[in-house]
């Protein structure tokens, strides 16, 4: 008994003893398949999807069944994602450059703060906080501004037989003040006062700063006496006792380190008004704006022979250039430059004194306030004089110095004036 049906069904068979001849199936359409964008880094042949949009069966099996979707799905090939703009690749997210400029910023000002900090530390270890001003006795009460005492000394410490011949400094032993100067960092405006070498002035009762013993007054002298006597110490001693203005900071350089730090620089950019000879400091110059090196720096200051004014108007070039010295030293592209910064530091630093309670910060108000004179922001005088004194001595006009020294401890714009 045969169960088939007799039309015949597809793959059935056949009841009849003969073989069963081909039959013909018919066709099923395979569903179009969405075109892709290229995707080399899958392994996909680049020409199969040039294929595809031109409607060319390449006999590749997109993994679908004949005749319908297998799962109930739609009978189309999953979708394909390409990857978004700025991404490094399938599946990475792109970089996050704002996080990436935070961290380098952060990154910068750390080695900024590190390079500074450790600057300062190496700066400082090289100061040479030797003056011990608390030595001094019955000093003035503390006035509003800041104040230094600026001394340039003759010492030759550290100097060669060559150096000292090249740079015209003789062979005296010992050293003394070559050039003194009092700054007054002050809110109403800075103000630099020199004073004479040759100031007639009473030397005060002191006590020794190496000895501890206590002296009496030795009288009138020269200001640079009282260097000689009993250095630094003695020197504020007579300063204070003489004007009634208390020196907050001390500071002194000799030659070589004045001249070395001129070099480190590059040079100092000064206008010379009107030229000069003098063989005993080696000056040599002609009128005009005009770099000076180490050497020449040290003979513009030193002069004091070729002038009528001899040390007065020695000291008003020694203010001059100091300023200007400051002025080059306190900018950014020394400061901010270690191939400039660390040079002029290391030539100046080991051969300047200061006291003790004198730190890097207050050295830098120092140039800056000398800076800001150069800049107009501030004056800068000879201590008012009144005529001779003896032993060629100069005589201070103590009214004026009085009026000066008030309007200084008073935070005031300097009105006093010198005649010379």
């Amino acid at each position: 008994m045969n169960d088939w049906p007799e039309d015949g069904g597809y793959g059935r068979g056949n009841a009849n003893s003969q073989p069963e001849g081909p039959r013909r199936m018919s066709h099923v359409q395979r569903p179009q398949v969405p075109q892709q964008p290229p995707r080399h880094d899958q392994g996909y042949n680049p020409n199969f999807t040039q294929a595809q949009g031109s409607g060319y069966d390449s006999g590749y099996s997109s993994g679908q069944v004949y005749g319908g979707p297998q799962g109930g799905g739609s009978g189309t090939v999953p979708p394909q994602y390409a990857p978004g703009p700025g991404s490094g690749g399938p599946g990475r997210p792109a970089p996050d450059w704002r996080k990436r400029i935070k961290v380098g910023s952060i990154v910068l000002v750390v080695g900024v703060l590190a390079w500074g900090i450790g600057t300062y530390a190496w700066a400082s270890s090289q100061m040479r906080n030797e003056v011990d001003l608390s030595k001094v006795i019955e000093r003035p009460s503390e006035g509003d501004c800041t104040t230094y005492l600026i001394v340039g000394s003759d010492s030759r410490e550290g100097m060669s037989a060559e150096e000292k011949k090249k740079l015209h400094t003789g062979s005296a032993a010992g050293k003394r003040t070559d050039s003194m100067m009092i700054l007054a960092a002050c809110s109403s405006g800075n103000t630099m006062v020199s004073l004479p070498r040759d100031s007639w002035v009473t030397i005060p009762s002191f006590v020794g700063s190496e000895s501890g013993k206590t002296y009496p007054a030795r009288g009138g002298s020269k200001l640079n006496a009282a260097y000689a006597m009993d250095g630094p110490e003695l020197l504020v001693r007579t300063v204070e006792f003489n004007t009634g203005l208390r020196i907050d900071h001390y500071a002194e350089i000799g030659f070589a380190g004045f001249a070395n730090i001129v070099d480190a620089l590059g040079g100092v950019e000064l206008n010379i008004e009107k030229g000069f000879k003098d063989k005993k400091s080696g000056a040599d110059f002609q009128a005009g704006t005009q770099t000076l090196n180490g050497e020449q720096a040290l003979a513009f200051v030193r002069t004091r022979y070729a002038f009528a004014q001899s040390d007065l108007q020695r000291t008003k070039n020694q203010q001059k250039f100091l300023s200007a010295l400051a002025n080059e030293a306190a900018t950014p592209g020394t400061i901010l430059n270690p191939f400039a910064l660390y040079p002029t530091l290391g030539a100046g630093l080991d051969t300047l004194i200061v006291d003790k309670d004198m730190s890097l910060y207050d050295l830098g108000k120092m140039f800056f306030a000398m800076k800001g004179i150069s800049g107009g922001d501030g004056k800068s005088m000879n201590i008012p004089i009144s005529g001779k004194a003896p032993q060629n001595s100069l005589k201070w006009d103590m009214p004026k110095v009085k009026q000066l020294v008030q309007q200084i401890q008073n935070d005031e714009k300097v009105t006093a004036e010198a005649d010379h």
